[in-house]
């Protein structure tokens, strides 16, 4: 037992000594860390991601500067990527501008080359934290267009412009903080959706506990619940109209991808999608 003992204390302080680092060998979709510089209300986003996929695997890395007026930050929708199991699902954030441009962020495990996800892997500080910036026919498309049985809901949130910009200041945060002081990735504590739970935080006030805080595959269900979305259908048939897939297809590289994936969903307003 005291040799046990010994030995396990000496695994712990290996793993609690163990610094995240910016400097590996990095797949080259998460290789170009995104960072926001600001001037007034102007945010320029830089290294924004917008992969040319011919397969999930096969693609070509591009990224892009853009600046947004903060003033048209509008709305926040709401993505969850359901892979099969459910209960578990990736989730994602995008920003809209006066409802004609759109930026997601997705929060990620950091892969270095030649190196897969592993959850089990997750829980023992194997990956850096990382918030891809991205353009919606990148994260969005990779997911419904080309990754095989994922099933992507978009949802629209509700609330007010003050607390939208609150929010994606405080995810702007958080990316430049990155930048230059990495992170753990952990699969329980630090991940998509307790990131997004941490910036969202105004949203969660009144949630003191509740299971699918950890199960996040029914995060849609409490945020329905809470009013956070539309709730002018009962909710199974919110959730069926959430559904993306068909329409990421039909749109693949349009220039109005973003658009065209929103086009009848439940809660937005189809005036404001007029080209």
């Amino acid at each position: 037992m005291i040799l046990f003992a010994v030995l396990f204390a000496l695994v712990l302080v290996f793993f609690l000594l163990k610094k995240p680092s910016n400097n590996r060998n990095w797949q080259p979709d998460v290789a170009l860390l995104p960072y926001a510089t600001f001037a007034g209300d102007k945010v320029t986003l830089h290294n924004i991601r917008n992969c040319d996929y011919r397969t999930e695997t096969d693609f070509t890395v591009q990224h892009y500067d853009k600046t947004f007026d903060l003033d048209s930050l509008t709305s926040i929708d709401l993505y969850l990527v359901d892979w099969g199991l459910g209960s578990v699902v990736h989730t994602m954030l995008s920003f809209g501008f006066n409802d004609r441009e759109y930026v997601a962020v997705s929060i990620e495990a950091r892969k270095q080359l030649g190196e897969g996800y592993s959850t089990t892997r997750g829980f023992f500080r194997q990956y850096e934290l990382t918030y891809v910036v991205a353009d919606e026919r990148d994260v969005v498309r990779l997911r419904t267009n080309y990754r095989q049985g994922e099933t992507a809901y978009l949802y629209r949130v509700r609330g007010d412009k003050k607390v939208f910009q609150d929010v994606f200041l405080d995810y702007l945060g958080s990316i430049n903080r990155l930048k230059d002081t990495p992170e753990w990735y952990n699969a329980l504590l630090t991940n998509c959706t307790s990131q997004l739970r941490g910036h969202t935080r105004p949203y969660f006030r009144k949630v003191a506990w509740d299971w699918r805080l950890l199960a996040n595959g029914y995060a849609d269900e409490l945020a329905y619940e809470k009013g956070t979305l539309d709730t002018s259908l009962p909710f199974a048939e919110l959730k069926q109209h959430s559904i993306i897939n068909s329409k990421a297809k039909e749109a693949d590289q349009d220039s109005n991808f973003s658009r065209r994936i929103r086009d009848g969903l439940p809660g937005i307003d189809p005036t404001a999608l007029k080209p």
